[in-house]
């Protein structure tokens, strides 16, 4: 077949207008200008040319893998756990809340899902934001007149993860940098390292049930600061902070003109006696991306629904970061369409004493550990005021067998066959932290384990472990 080169002129907007056809030649590019392209007669868009090809083949991970690491995982995979044999396993390290059965989500939550696949209304793909009504009910259900809420402030997401990454993804930029509290939830680094942000760690401080030390925190903030991270109630703590400490979070936001990403998938999950607003209720002047869902007050983990809870001040955000995050949900077209389906039924129909029952029972078992831990030589919990985790203090000089808390924990499972989690996994070295969602029977014989271990190794100090075995 002929094979000779002409050309086809194409108009401005990149629309085949009229069609010259010319042997004309070409230059080395393939293109002679004034919109002229070279097509051959055999219907390819460029004539054949000798190009550098590959030898080998040699696929990569991206950089962003590469930089993704979850500490949690990298500390528990590098642990050698080998539970005692005669002494079954208890696992107070895993932040699953229906891990051993006995704290079932609500009838009415479960009816609630039933209904929407039994309706089959729900199995098509959804906006990406989410179902207008669904956004609408968890509108209505968090609004208040300090903070009011429409269904257009709302961002349904897939679980309270994503709610967080659609967060940072639309604040920050590479190069930019967040505050993040230290000990705190691990998958603030996780997202911000993979995608070139800077994490900047603020002090917490144990002695004051875990408040923030708020000079610290004011004294790592720049010009690149672009987020400022609010857990409360805490993971990995359990702390809660006051309305008083929260007014003095948002005066250093408000000084600095930081927005704020509030972690409150734990709101509400907050003991008797203790009393703790939602951020975006308190602030006049600071803006507030809050991040939520069902994971854990609806004891649901696995029904991955979470939502971002927009509170603009002062049409700061404006449209543009309201834009951002509908663009940045468009990523993975939106949450699950048949939870979406059963919002309205769940947050509306689930009784007050599934959430009262909740937090009775995570109270007790949480006073139980602090309890019973108290009394134990070298240890010192801090007592939680809510959501599920109570942290201990190992003093770890009065340990010498142990290098830190992630040996310490590692042999307490090679002897005792109990997995608390090393607060090393949160950058807190010298603490490990405990789930309190285990059965009752199990949490006691869990602290009985650890007295047992703790008695074996501490040494007073100043006393040589070598002569104490004599």
């Amino acid at each position: 077949m002929d094979n000779k080169a002409y050309l086809v002129q194409v108009n401005g907007n990149g629309v085949h207008g009229k069609t010259v056809v010319q042997p004309k030649p070409l230059n080395g590019t393939g293109v002679t200008g004034k919109g002229m392209h070279h097509v051959n007669v055999n219907g390819s868009l460029y004539p054949a040319k000798t190009k550098s090809r590959r030898q080998r083949w040699e696929v990569k991970a991206s950089e962003m893998a590469n930089n993704t690491l979850n500490p949690i995982r990298a500390i528990v995979d590098g642990m050698k756990l080998s539970p005692n044999p005669d002494k079954p396993m208890i696992a107070l390290s895993i932040g699953d809340p229906t891990v051993f059965g006995n704290l079932p989500t609500d009838d009415a939550v479960l009816q609630a899902m039933k209904d929407a696949i039994d309706s089959q209304k729900y199995n098509g793909y959804a906006p990406s934001v989410g179902y207008l009504k669904s956004r609408q009910v968890v509108a209505n259900f968090y609004s208040c007149p300090e903070a009011p809420l429409e269904a257009e402030d709302v961002i349904l997401t897939s679980g309270c993860s994503q709610a967080i990454e659609l967060a940072i993804s639309v604040l920050c930029n590479p190069g930019d940098n967040i505050l993040v509290p230290c000990p705190g939830f691990s998958l603030y680094k996780t997202l911000a390292v993979s995608t070139g942000i800077e994490v900047k760690l603020y002090n917490l401080l144990p002695e004051k049930s875990w408040e923030i030390d708020l000079q610290h925190m004011e004294s790592l903030i720049d010009e690149r600061t672009s987020c400022l991270i609010i857990t409360n109630p805490s993971n990995p703590c359990g702390s809660v902070f006051s309305r008083e400490h929260l007014q003095k979070i948002l005066k250093v936001a408000s000084k600095h003109c930081v927005p704020i990403l509030a972690d409150e998938i734990y709101s509400d999950m907050v003991f008797p006696g203790c009393n703790s607003p939602s951020l975006a209720s308190l602030s006049s002047d600071v803006p507030v991306l809050s991040c939520g869902g069902l994971a854990k007050r609806w004891l649901v983990p696995g029904w991955r629904m979470g939502w971002i809870l927009i509170h603009d001040r002062n049409d700061i955000f404006g449209s543009e970061i309201r834009q951002g995050l509908v663009k940045l949900s468009q990523r993975i077209l939106g949450a699950c369409t048949v939870v979406q389906g059963a919002l309205e039924s769940i947050l509306n129909n689930t009784p007050q004493s599934f959430y009262s029952n909740t937090i009775s029972f995570l109270k007790s078992n949480s006073e139980i550990c602090f309890n019973k831990l108290s009394t134990v030589p070298g240890l010192n919990p801090v007592m939680p005021s809510g959501a599920m985790y109570l942290m201990v203090g190992i003093e770890m000089s009065h340990f010498p067998d142990f290098k830190n808390d992630v040996d310490f924990t590692e042999r307490l499972v090679t002897e005792q066959s109990v997995f608390c989690l090393p607060a090393t996994a949160f950058e807190y070295p010298n603490f490990f932290r405990i789930v309190v969602t285990v059965p009752e029977d199990m949490m006691v014989e869990a602290c009985a384990r650890i007295r047992e271990f703790c008695q074996c190794y501490y040494r007073p100090l100043g006393c040589d472990s070598h002569n104490l075995d004599q």
